[in-house]
C-alpha cells in the first residue's frame, strides 16, 4: 500500500512474528545466477528494487538480462520480459542455446545452428526437436523450456503503445499468482504521452518503474542505452553516460554497467604484455556502480560466450587496473 502511515512498532512486530516462525523478515531476493555478482548484491536483486543495466551497443546487455531471467525461472521463479527490441522467436532461439550450454558447456548447440533450424532453409519438414535431435544438449534444452510453463512470459512491447501503466497492469496481475522478476528491454523505448524532451520522458519512465517495483514487491531490471559520448571506443561507460536524465542515477537502487575489458584496461597492461590483447577482448567487465543495499564500485569480469548467446556465469574480480579513458595500443 502507498500514501498511508505505518507504525514502526507494527513493522517490528510483524518481523518478529515471521522470524519466530522460521521465515525471513527481509525483502525477497531473486538470485540472478552470476557469481560473484549475487554475493555482492546480498544474494541477488531484491523486491522493490529498480536495477539498471547499461553498456555500449553490442556488448550483451540483452544477453545478460535474458540470461539472468532464465536463471531465475530455472531456479523455480517467474519472470516477465517486456521486449521492445526482439520478437518471441528470437528470444526462443537464445533460450535454446542458453539451456543447451547449461547442460553441455562449450559443446552445447551454437546460437547460429538454432537460428538455421528455426529458418528451415533446407525445405524439409519436421519440428525444432527433429532438426536439432543430433546436437548435444538441444533436446534436453527444448524439454527445459517446455517445463517453464507460464513462469517465463514475454510481452511483445511497442514504443508506440506500451506505457509504464500497461507494464504496471501486466505485472500486478501476474504478481497475484507469483511475484515475477520484471525485465524491461529497454527503458528509453517505453511510451510516454506528450511532447516532452527526452530528459523529461526518461524521468517519468524511471520514476514509474521504481514505483512499480515498490508497489508490486518485485525487482525491475531495465536495460538503458548510452549517450553518444558513452559509445566512444576506448572510453569507460559511467552512470553519467546513460542517455536521458539524471533521474536514472538518482532513482535506481542498483546500477550495473558493462564495458569491454579491452577498451578499459590500463594501457601498461598492453604495452608490457602485448599477448594479452586478444585475451582481454574475450571478457566483459561488469561494474556495480551503485548499490543502495550493499557494496558498490566493484569490478567483475565475465567471459563472453556470444556464439551461444550467453556469458560464462562464473566470473571473477578484475585483477588489472582499469581506466576511464586510454590511448589504443594495437
Amino acid at each position: 500500500m502507498t500514501d498511508e502511515l505505518v507504525a514502526l512498532s507494527d513493522v517490528l512486530a510483524r518481523a518478529d512474528e515471521q522470524l519466530v516462525s522460521g521465515k525471513s523478515a527481509a525483502p525477497r531476493t531473486w538470485p540472478v545466477g552470476f557469481s560473484p555478482l549475487d554475493t555482492y548484491l546480498g544474494g541477488g536483486v531484491r523486491a522493490g528494487e529498480l536495477v539498471l543495466v547499461g553498456g555500449p551497443q553490442g556488448l550483451g546487455k540483452t544477453t545478460w538480462v535474458l540470461q539472468a531471467m532464465r536463471n531465475v525461472v530455472n531456479g523455480g521463479g517467474a519472470g516477465i520480459y517486456f521486449s521492445f527490441e526482439h520478437d518471441e522467436q528470437t528470444i526462443l532461439e537464445r533460450l535454446v542455446a542458453l539451456e543447451s550450454a547449461a547442460l553441455e558447456k562449450e559443446e552445447g548447440v551454437p546460437l547460429r545452428k538454432v537460428r538455421e533450424a528455426m529458418q528451415a532453409l533446407d525445405g524439409s519438414r519436421g519440428s525444432l526437436r527433429d532438426r536439432l535431435v543430433d546436437t548435444p544438449g538441444a533436446v534436453a534444452a527444448l524439454d527445459a523450456i517446455a517445463g517453464y510453463d507460464d513462469r517465463f512470459q514475454v510481452h511483445r512491447s511497442s514504443g508506440r503503445t506500451t506505457t509504464v501503466e500497461i507494464i504496471r497492469q501486466v505485472v500486478l496481475k501476474a504478481a497475484e499468482t507469483e511475484p515475477p522478476l520484471v525485465v524491461v528491454d529497454y527503458l528509453q523505448k517505453v511510451n510516454v504521452d506528450g511532447d516532452e524532451v527526452e530528459e523529461e520522458r526518461v524521468t517519468r519512465i524511471v520514476e514509474g518503474l521504481k514505483d512499480l517495483a515498490l508497489e508490486a514487491g518485485v525487482p525491475v531490471l531495465a536495460v538503458v542505452a548510452a549517450d553518444k559520448e558513452g559509445l566512444n571506443a576506448g572510453k569507460r561507460l559511467r552512470v553519467h553516460h546513460l542517455r536521458g536524465s539524471s533521474a536514472l542515477a538518482y532513482e535506481a537502487d542498483v546500477v550495473l554497467l558493462l564495458n569491454d575489458k579491452y577498451d578499459v584496461v590500463a594501457r601498461h597492461h598492453l604495452v608490457y604484455d602485448t599477448g594479452s590483447a586478444e585475451r582481454f577482448r574475450a571478457w566483459a567487465v561488469m561494474s556495480i556502480e551503485k548499490n543502495r543495499s550493499g557494496l558498490d564500485k566493484i569490478d567483475m569480469e565475465f567471459a563472453k560466450r556470444f556464439e551461444q548467446g550467453r556469458f560464462d556465469p562464473e566470473g571473477r574480480l578484475v585483477g588489472e587496473q582499469l581506466m576511464d579513458e586510454r590511448i589504443y595500443v594495437e
